[in-house]
Formats: C-alpha cells, sequence, structure tokens
C-alpha cells in the first residue's frame, strides 16, 4: 500500500469492521438468522480458494477477513467486500462473527484455533490440524471444554467411498482387518511447494514477527515466507501436509485409534532446496493389531493403491468404487464384488457443507472433528521424530504419551 501507512489502513478496516457487523442485519438472501457470519485468517492461495467459495454460498456472510501480508488482505478485501485486519483477534472479536475459517501456516494453528473457540467461534481449520501431537492434544480437549464446533480441512473425509467402506468392514465382509496400504505422490515439473515469491515483499508490507510467532528467530526471508511447507520450522512436511489426507479418511473407515508403534523413514532425495523430506515411508501398528503402509514421494507420482486386507477378504479402492475379493481359502460361494458409489464431484464444497450443517445443529461430530486429527496427529509426528532418530517409537493410549 503506497498512499497510507500500515496504522492507516488497520484504522479504516477496523471501522468498516462495524458497519460491516451492522450490515449485518439486513441483507439479501435468507433471513439474517439463517445467515452464518464468517471470517478468514489467512489470505493465501489456499484461503483465498475458501473465500471464493464463502463468497458465492448465499447462506454465509464473510464479515472480516485477515492477513500480515498487506498485498494478500487487499485482495481478499476486494473479493469478499468485507474489513480486513492484521490481527487475527481484532476479527474474533467482532460482534456477531460465528465461524473462522484458519488458513495460515500450520505452526500457528493451534494458537488461533484455540483462540478461536475461547473466543466462542466454531472453527473451519486447514490441515493438519496442528504441528505437534501435543497441540493436537489441547485443540481436542480445549473443543470438548468449549463445546464449540470444529472441522479439519481434510475434505476427504467428506467423501461417501469412506463411509461406505466403514459400513462393509463393520458388516464383516472382510473378517479381521490384518493390515492396509495407502500412499500419497506428486511429481511437479517446478518443484512441489515452490509457490511464488513477492520480490516486493518486506518489511514494508510484510509482518515478519507475526509470520515466526511461536517458530524460532530467524531474519527476514522472503522464501520461507512463500514456501514455509519446505521448512521444519513452520510445517511437518511431507507427512503432515498430504499424508493426512489419505490417513485421516481411513481412519473413518477402520476405525480411529492412537498408534501403538510407528516408524519414519527416507530422505531429501530430490529436490535439494528444502529440509523436509520429498520421500517418506512410515508404517504404523494399532493397539487392534493391524498394521498400515503409508509411502508418498514429490519427485515421482506413482504411489500405491489404497488396500484394506482382511483375513477373509480384501478391499480396494479407487475413484468412486469399491473392489472386495474373497481371499482363496473363503472363496467357495463368494466372488468378487464390485460396488459403485455415487460421491460428491466437489470435495471441498461438501466439507464445507458438512461443516455448515453440523453449526446450525451444534453437532461437534463433523466428518473431521478434533479427535480424529489428534489421534492421526500422533502417528505423523512421531513418524517425522523417527526420521529424525532413526529409532521407532511407540505410544501408550491410556496415557496419552510417547514412550521411551
Amino acid at each position: 500500500m503506497s498512499d497510507i501507512t500500515r496504522r492507516d489502513f488497520i484504522a479504516a478496516s477496523t471501522g468498516l469492521a462495524m458497519t460491516t457487523a451492522a450490515a449485518a442485519q439486513d441483507g439479501n438472501g435468507p433471513a439474517p438468522s439463517e445467515r452464518l457470519n464468517v471470517g478468514l485468517i489467512g489470505c493465501g492461495g489456499q484461503g483465498t480458494h475458501h473465500l471464493r467459495m464463502l463468497v458465492r454460498n448465499p447462506a454465509v456472510r464473510v464479515v472480516g477477513v485477515c492477513d500480515i501480508y498487506q498485498p494478500r488482505l487487499e485482495q481478499a478485501m476486494k473479493i469478499s467486500k468485507a474489513p480486513g485486519f492484521h490481527e487475527y483477534r481484532e476479527l474474533l472479536d467482532l460482534k456477531g462473527l460465528d465461524a473462522v475459517w484458519i488458513a495460515t501456516p500450520d505452526h500457528w494453528h493451534a494458537k488461533q484455533v484455540i483462540d478461536a473457540m475461547e473466543a466462542g467461534r466454531d472453527v473451519y481449520c486447514e490441515k493438519p490440524v496442528t504441528k505437534y501431537w501435543q497441540e493436537a492434544r489441547d485443540v481436542h480437549r480445549a473443543r470438548l471444554r468449549t463445546r464449540r464446533v470444529v472441522q479439519v480441512g481434510s475434505q476427504y473425509c467428506s467423501r461417501a467411498i469412506f463411509h461406505k467402506a466403514r459400513e462393509l468392514i463393520r458388516d464383516g465382509r472382510l473378517g479381521r482387518l490384518v493390515w492396509s496400504q495407502c500412499s500419497y505422490s506428486r511429481n511437479i515439473r517446478d518443484g512441489d511447494w515452490k509457490y511464488g515469491v513477492d520480490l516486493d515483499a518486506g518489511p514494508h508490507n510484510l509482518d515478519w514477527k507475526a509470520f515466526l510467532g511461536p517458530a524460532a528467530w530467524r531474519p527476514f526471508d522472503a522464501e520461507r515466507f512463500f514456501r514455509w511447507r519446505k521448512y521444519w520450522d513452520y510445517s511437518g512436511g511431507i507427512t503432515t501436509d498430504l499424508f493426512v489426507h489419505q490417513l485421516l479418511p481411513l481412519a473413518i473407515t477402520l476405525g480411529s485409534e492412537f498408534p501403538s508403534r510407528v516408524f519414519g523413514s527416507g530422505g531429501v532425495y530430490f529436490h535439494k532446496d528444502r529440509e523436509t523430506p520429498d520421500t517418506f515411508l512410515m508404517t504404523i501398528e494399532y493397539p487392534t493389531e493391524h498394521a498400515m503402509l503409508v509411502v508418498g514421494s514429490q519427485a515421482n507420482e506413482q504411489g500405491l493403491p489404497t488396500v484394506i486386507r482382511g483375513h477373509e477378504a480384501t478391499m480396494y479402492l479407487s475413484g468412486g468404487s469399491i473392489e472386495i475379493r474373497p481371499e482363496q481359502p473363503y472363496s467357495a460361494g463368494r466372488t468378487v464384488e464390485k460396488i459403485a458409489v455415487k460421491d460428491t464431484a466437489d470435495d471441498i464444497g461438501a466439507h464445507h457443507a458438512n461443516f455448515f450443517d453440523c453449526v446450525r445443529r451444534r453437532d461437534g461430530n463433523t466428518n473431521c472433528n478434533t479427535e480424529l486429527a489428534y489421534k492421526v496427529m500422533v502417528a505423523v509426528d512421531l513418524a517425522n521424530k523417527c526420521w529424525r532418530t532413526g529409532k521407532s517409537l511407540r505410544f501408550d493410549a491410556a496415557k496419552e504419551e510417547e514412550i521411551g
């Protein structure tokens, strides 16, 4: 912003916020009592995608947006025609605010989600729910205490195929579960997470201290701000950004539980511009005597199919279909079953809809709730620690603590 100072900008935005909050009483569309007033914290690429969906939703009114990088904040204000805030707490204090979307770097999630719940707001938070498993525990306990509605933004959890697979498994179609596999791999020509860097970014329009927040202090580095997923200070890397997209819906399918033992390995094999591994393999063992293999790469997109193996049959999940193949000893009288599942064409839209429905019904059991996210976060966080130490790690579910 070249013609006003940041302080002037924030003051003007706060004044606009009051006007917008008042206008929320007599807008068009559904009756005011039926429309949800929402705000957005974090107006980067993913946050802006959510914002464009929200402004098109006639049952929603965007009443505020927040970012510490002024160009992004200006853009979000233009898209939403809503006031802008530099401090997220000012957005949380907006009168009449029902819910907030949080699309900030991972290292900020825990504090912002808990602050939002403490302020009486429901929350849609981009995955992962937090950076470390202890933070996920704190978020879950805060949700139980405040009785707010929280949806973690792993949209595959709202796909019908995983809920149908859960029904089939609970009906005993596979027999006792043995082990499963899944993966998330991709191969982007210019390198995964190499988002564009604004060469004009600097202290005049980017609040570097606010970006670092709970992370370690470092001198200003635009690379770290725009490509934060490559650095351990702000991200859990491939496990928390990609693997959770497979592990969360599979936890719905299989039944969510804490891991009993985890191991993670891999390395920075191809993309030498980052700290976090570009190739990762992890195994998870569960107390129910079921194991899972999860693999992925950011330098090759040929992953593994999603397969759930039982003692009596094996289930294959792909696209909108489920296939169950009986094991040889149990094949008498059984044939391969192919089940087509009518699924949503818009995963994120379905995930938004589930959140809104739960908010209106005051139902904390969203498709990706904090308990589910907490249990999966334990597995991926321990896998990252394993990668650093070269050792497997155990977890005590009863005490909710690492062993050793």
